[in-house]
């Protein structure tokens, strides 16, 4: 009789699938089975081993960006030890790096502007402002000023929803995609009330003139807010329960969803439902404009660079702040992404190169060299008026909260003119066209005042308690 001893003598590990593989031995045994068949047998019922971490630096990594000054070379440096620690992640298989890559998060984080290809799906690596995104809408011969002005009465910067007077009709079949799939279906209620909202940090709504034509053009920049967000937690639940059983030695903002289970087909479909509704979310904010303008959409387009892109290799391309430049990368892909600056610079309007170095990608935007904190830090010895005027002159810079956010002036941002150089040198895509700055919206600083009626209240509840 076949027995755990057995078992053990023949190198498996014991678990709760003993008893099973034990019975299936004995079951073999009677029939007069010899050992090598048995083991066989027992070896399809035991869990897959933990998976070790990759060696650092086996895994290959395409590094697109040069160090122009002692900063952008401090940053670099911070980009490559991450992304080396990050690729030793056993399923992945390739990284890449963009010319406006900046580290976000602790050792072993994606940085922004970083690509990772791998066998499964990482939420973590798209993290949760996911299909943050660009859409552009070509108005036509019409006052940039007008335009602005409209789309500022009808946009929504800040955190949460809408409030219910203000709502705007997410399309019916997005509901019913959302009701469908088990981690979206308890999110209705957010996908109602933060549709057609920008929330807040570097998202913008920008009006511009096409540098080919000079017809006003509407550009948005967000993400999938609560709905998203929700999402991301659910995904990373779910890949930890997996992290734990198939490598914990795995950072946990490197977890896992196995594509090729139930909960992977799952989160993929959920992903994809999540991509419409924040498709739907950008134009909601466009249409409207143009109906209190009473004017038609000549041209729109959009592209996602927060998500996660599956390929004809079977891999999953990870863009934490990356823009496909592959051909076919979505059903309703163009020839054509765009890739912001800063809200004083032009919008690029560029065509993918599909560059085996850049796994594919060209960068999202100009990036940072420095936190917020520290940029906000840097300017506390001028006036903030001073500050606002020198980086806005030229543009109509609004925030949305009427309170200003030194943190999204072009000065927080790399050199646009370098990250437009590195583009180009590193043949990550062409400039075909640009969208010539009138104006920005933004949200504006909304969480130091927050933070100061959090610490007034705390220190009133403090008095009252004495």
């Amino acid at each position: 009789m076949i027995t755990g001893k057995d078992l053990i003598g023949w190198g498996f590990r014991p678990g709760k699938w003993f008893p099973q593989a034990i019975a299936a031995a004995n079951e073999l045994a009677a029939e007069g089975a010899d050992e090598e068949t048995m083991r066989a047998a027992v070896a399809g019922f035991a869990p897959p081993e933990p998976l070790d971490l990759s060696v650092s630096g086996e895994t290959p990594l395409s590094v697109n960006i040069e160090a122009e000054n002692d900063d952008e070379a401090a940053n670099v440096a911070a980009c490559l030890e991450t992304m080396t620690e990050m690729l030793r992640t056993p399923v992945v298989k390739a990284g890449a790096i963009m010319p406006d890559a900046c580290p976000a998060g602790s050792m072993g984080t994606i940085p922004v502007g970083g690509i990772a290809a791998s066998e499964a799906i990482h939420p973590g690596m798209h993290s949760a402002d996911i299909c943050c995104s660009m859409a552009l809408t070509v108005i036509g011969d019409m006052d940039p000023k007008q335009v602005l002005d409209a789309l500022q009465s009808v946009t929504h910067f800040g955190p949460g929803g809408r409030e219910e007077e203000r709502q705007c009709a997410v399309p019916n079949d997005i509901l019913a995609a959302f009701e469908n799939n088990p981690m979206l279906k308890d999110r209705m209620d957010l996908a109602q009330s933060n549709f057609a909202t920008q929330g807040d940090g570097n998202h913008f709504a920008y009006v511009g003139q096409m540098k080919s034509t000079g017809e006003t053009t509407i550009v948005t920049h967000h993400g999938s807010r609560g709905p998203g967000a929700a999402l991301y937690k659910a995904g990373m639940r779910v890949a930890d329960t997996y992290r734990k059983k198939l490598s914990p030695k795995t950072k946990k903002g490197n977890a896992w969803i196995p594509a090729d289970t139930a909960d992977g087909d799952t989160y993929w479909e959920a992903l994809q439902i999540i991509r419409s509704w924040t498709k739907a979310n950008h134009f909601a904010i466009h249409d409207m404009t143009l109906g209190i303008l009473g004017a038609k959409a000549k041209d729109r387009f959009w592209n996602e660079h927060n998500f996660v892109f599956r390929k004809s290799d079977g891999l999953f391309y990870h863009a934490k702040g990356a823009t496909p430049a592959f051909n076919g990368w979505a059903d309703d892909a163009t020839d054509l992404t765009i890739i912001p600056l800063n809200m004083a610079e032009p919008i690029l309007i560029v065509r993918g190169s599909n560059a085996d170095h850049g796994l594919g990608f060209s960068p999202h935007g100009a990036g940072r060299n420095f936190s917020r904190t520290a940029h906000k830090k840097s300017l506390e010895h001028r006036p903030v008026e001073d500050v606002i005027a020198e980086e806005t002159t030229g543009i109509d810079a609004r925030f949305y909260l009427e309170i200003h956010d030194l943190s999204e002036l072009p000065s927080a941002y790399k050199d646009a003119p370098s990250v437009r150089a590195q583009i180009e040198s590193f043949g990550l895509a062409e400039i075909v066209d640009e969208v010539i700055p009138y104006g920005c919206i933004m949200a504006g600083d909304w969480l130091t005042p927050f933070l100061e009626r959090k610490r007034k209240r705390a220190a009133e509840s403090k008095s009252t308690d004495r």
